[in-house]
């Protein structure tokens, strides 16, 4: 018998404290856990600014919604917003379900103003990290917040317990309306404004103006263990994270465990969230947390730091902060070695089954380009593509496309390398800048093991990119400085504790090689968690065709779902 529990924003910790009290015999089994997600605008203040912003709930960030592994999900989204609205679960798997995945065009036609959908999502094999965000225009600017999915019970954590625990969600600001700004951008052809800060749970800290009140702080006791659950929310900008005075151990990535290891300060893509243990074994006062970008391309990047405290108990707040050292913004040395650490747990309950035999092999190049546009201000407009692909958004559902085989929405014929191969990371490219236009999917059978091979090039130039993949989890096999060589790169695999993730960096000027096995029917969305290189075509979506059962193909699509 599954236990329904209805659940309220802020009431779910406050039930599970009570309810194990009362009977933890009967949380082994799972639940249903319901939210209710009212998108609507709500006017807030930073920086010395006020301007009307959509949110969820009236809250920025959006509530965190908390599950525990095995349990069912569901979240009612009514939209009161002027815009249209999709949310995005991500890094849950959906298996077959990728109607409840979320991205407008993709698996769904978006929630329009005055409506509501309800994602059903059962939550099988994850724990740990995601988050929610919206995944249509750039509205995941304020419309984003954690997911925090708890072990089943009476599993414990596969390191210390920690005494308490934190979210600590990040993200950008602007004092503009964002998608004004991105509309005007476009319409020049010209690249959208930078952020005018970055935040720490919606705060940007007390080193920007007006911002005294608007500082996360956490109160912390002295001599204990906390777990901070990191989230990098930002639409733009890779992150360093650090604390002044304390050092962390990471202990998992994109809601997988790691091989425990210490470290200063984190790195953390757009996309991506990182957990890590941190002891209070400091003296006791008030210390920074902070972030900035971290950037080694020639690219401009709203290069503050924001900042939050980290407070001892009984330590008044008339202590001034220590800030901490944070790697210089262009440290590609840090970025690298930091990256090389992450190691999957690999344990016999926690596996790496990273796939050894490949079935398919995918080589993408990731170009930034320029196509004409002669309403534009000087005739052109910037575009991005993949494989000389700029994508093209369908105006319907992929996934509908897909399943009930309506033709003429899509192609599935995206090459599997480039048409032309050339020198991708040397010197800078700028002839020849222009890609072609179309929804090209690549086509793939069920349970194939997958590789592909994301490589930066030099066009205009070189840049590093975050990579998500929807529905799967893949294994990070390799990575390197310049041009992939499929003579000798794939000698220097880690094929034994690689990362598992769903978002991974492609360094500037190199490549990266994941892995996985394609067991997850649908379409799945691929794309840089960079929006700006989003909104310019730098995307691609699978066709992952069905098995052989029933229990191997896509689910029907549920009755409310959106219609364009």
């Amino acid at each position: 018998m599954a236990i329904r529990v209805s659940c309220s924003i802020g009431s779910l910790l406050i039930f599970t404290f009570f309810f194990v009290g009362l009977c933890p015999s009967l949380l082994a089994e799972a639940a249903l856990k319901k939210y209710q997600f009212d998108v609507q605008v709500k006017n807030v203040s930073r920086l010395c600014n006020a301007k009307p912003i959509i949110t969820v709930n009236a809250m920025f960030p959006g509530p965190t919604i908390y599950v525990r592994e095995g349990d069912q999900l569901q979240i009612n989204v009514t939209n009161y917003a002027q815009y249209n609205m999709s949310i995005h679960w991500h890094g849950l798997k959906q298996f077959r379900n990728g109607w409840a995945d979320g991205p407008a065009y993709i698996t769904q036609c978006p929630i329009q103003t005055g409506h509501n959908y309800v994602y059903d999502i059962n939550v099988k094999g994850q724990r740990g990290t995601l988050w929610w965000h919206a995944h249509i225009l750039w509205l995941r600017a304020t419309v984003y917040g954690a997911i925090v999915i708890m072990p089943e019970e009476g599993t414990p954590f596969p390191f210390h317990q920690p005494f308490q625990e934190a979210n600590l969600v990040l993200g950008e600001w602007w004092n503009k309306d964002i998608e004004t700004s991105v509309n005007q951008a476009n319409k020049l052809g010209l690249p959208p404004p930078m952020s005018d800060a970055h935040t720490i749970n919606g705060k940007p800290g007390p080193l920007f103006p007006c911002s005294e009140k608007h500082t996360y702080a956490l109160e912390v006791m002295p001599g204990k263990t906390y777990l901070l659950r990191i989230v990098n929310a930002a639409l733009n900008d890779d992150l360093f994270f650090a604390i002044a005075g304390h050092n962390m151990t990471v202990v998992e990535i994109d809601a997988v465990y790691t091989k425990p290891f210490p470290t200063q300060a984190l790195q953390i893509a757009p996309g991506q969230t990182t957990n890590v243990l941190v002891q209070m074994d400091q003296i006791p006062g008030r210390y920074f947390m902070a972030v900035r970008p971290f950037m080694d391309a020639p690219v401009p990047v709203d290069n503050q730091t924001a900042t939050a405290i980290l407070q001892y108990k009984g330590v008044p707040d008339i202590i001034i902060p220590i800030l901490p050292q944070l790697p210089a913004p262009n440290d590609t040395s840090f970025a690298l070695n930091y990256n090389q650490k992450l190691r999957s747990l690999n344990t016999r309950q926690f596996p790496a089954n990273v796939p050894t035999k490949i079935d398919r092999n995918l080589f993408v190049t990731i170009g930034l380009g320029v196509n004409s546009c002669p309403s534009c201000q000087n005739g052109t407009q910037f575009t991005a593509s993949l494989n000389n692909i700029t994508f093209v958004m369908p105006r319907i559902g992929l996934l509908q496309a897909h399943y009930f085989n309506t033709k003429g929405v899509f192609e599935t014929d995206f090459p599997d390398k480039p048409i032309k191969a050339f020198d991708y990371t040397n010197a800078p490219l700028t002839a020849n800048l222009g890609t072609s236009l179309g929804t090209r999917l690549s086509r793939i059978p069920f349970n194939s093991s997958v590789e592909i091979v994301l490589q930066d090039t030099n066009l205009l130039t070189v840049e590093s990119h975050p990579f998500h993949l929807h529905g799967y989890n893949f294994f990070v096999v390799g990575s390197g400085i310049g041009n992939f060589d499929p003579l000798k790169d794939p000698a220097g695999y880690n094929l034994v504790d690689p990362p598992e993730r769903n978002t991974v960096g492609v360094p500037t000027g190199g490549w990266t090689a994941i892995r996985f096995r394609a067991d997850n029917p649908g379409v799945w969305f691929m794309h840089c968690h960079l929006e700006v290189h989003t909104m310019w075509g730098l995307k691609i979506a699978f066709v992952v065709e069905n098995g052989k059962s029933r229990d191997q193909s896509v689910l029907p699509p549920p009755k409310d779902l959106p219609s364009c």
